[in-house]
């Protein structure tokens, strides 16, 4: 990826979610899906600065995977591939 975020943004691409059920059963495509709300982290920006000039490490690493909120950052699409760039705030957890 050429792309690098700047301060507290980072880089996700989505994790599409399974399309089966625990009993095997298959969902087709046409059922209206929604987007995932689960992504992995494919860059992270060095950190907030503070007015002080400080900067704040972020709490998210690349290859993170986290949970956002469903209209959390922006989508933009690099070689092809989709991804969202949002702010360290944008992120509701880590999924351990």
């Amino acid at each position: 990826m050429n792309i690098r975020p700047l301060q507290d943004r980072i880089i996700v691409e989505r994790v599409e979610e399974e399309t089966t059920t625990a009993g095997g059963i298959i969902i087709p495509d046409t059922v209206s899906k929604e987007k995932p709300q689960e992504g992995v982290v494919v860059a992270a920006g060095k950190g907030k600065v503070t007015p002080e000039g400080k900067v704040l490490p972020l709490d998210v690493k690349t290859g993170d995977k986290v949970l956002f909120g469903k209209y959390a950052g922006s989508e933009i699409k690099v070689d092809g591939k989709e991804y969202l760039i949002m702010r360290e705030d944008d992120i509701l957890g880590v999924v351990e």
